[in-house]
């Protein structure tokens, strides 16, 4: 197995020398506007996967990946030529998926930022449920529970058929 630091460095250069060909050698009418994204190689540097994408509608990207695939040998032997190595990996091109992903994910921030809009806007005139401060001051922690102490009382005070063991005074 090799170095991944060696597979990284390979990729990169086969990125930039596939970009470079396309711009100045290719000439297919049928290449758009294409962008080399990224490069990915295998481990033992047999096969590189160049991932692309193309600026247009889907038939200019269906153009362009037949015009990479009719390319593939040119832009092989400019590697091989460029990149020095003993075997030069075969070139495998896949669209990218990231503009459809990053397009995915607006469409739900947009979504998300109008649910926000409208809970927003639902919430203005709103008003509490309690009271405006439902938080305990220091000082109304005694007096409160003293009044709760005496209504105890009172409470206990209006039950007095029990003689303490759980019988009434009728029981008894």
């Amino acid at each position: 197995m090799t170095d991944t630091a060696r597979a990284r460095k390979l990729a990169d250069r086969i990125r930039v020398v596939v970009a470079e060909t396309l711009q100045r050698r290719i000439k297919d009418p049928r290449l758009g506007y294409v962008t080399i994204t990224d490069t990915r190689i295998t481990g033992d540097l047999r096969e590189a996967t160049v991932f692309y994408t193309v600026y247009g509608d889907d038939e200019e990207r269906a153009a362009s990946a037949a015009a990479l695939e009719s390319a593939k040998g040119v832009l092989r032997s400019e590697v091989g030529r460029q990149t020095g190595v003993r075997f030069t990996p075969t070139l495998t091109f896949v669209p990218d998926a990231l503009p459809d992903n990053a397009r995915t994910i607006d469409d739900l921030l947009a979504k998300a930022k109008a649910a926000d809009a409208e809970v927003r806007e639902a919430s203005s005139g709103a008003a509490y449920a309690g009271e405006a401060d439902p938080y305990r001051k220091p000082g109304e922690d005694e007096a409160d529970e003293a009044d709760q102490a005496d209504e105890a009382d009172r409470a206990d005070d209006g039950e007095s058929g029990s003689d303490g063991n759980g019988k009434g005074a009728a029981d008894a």
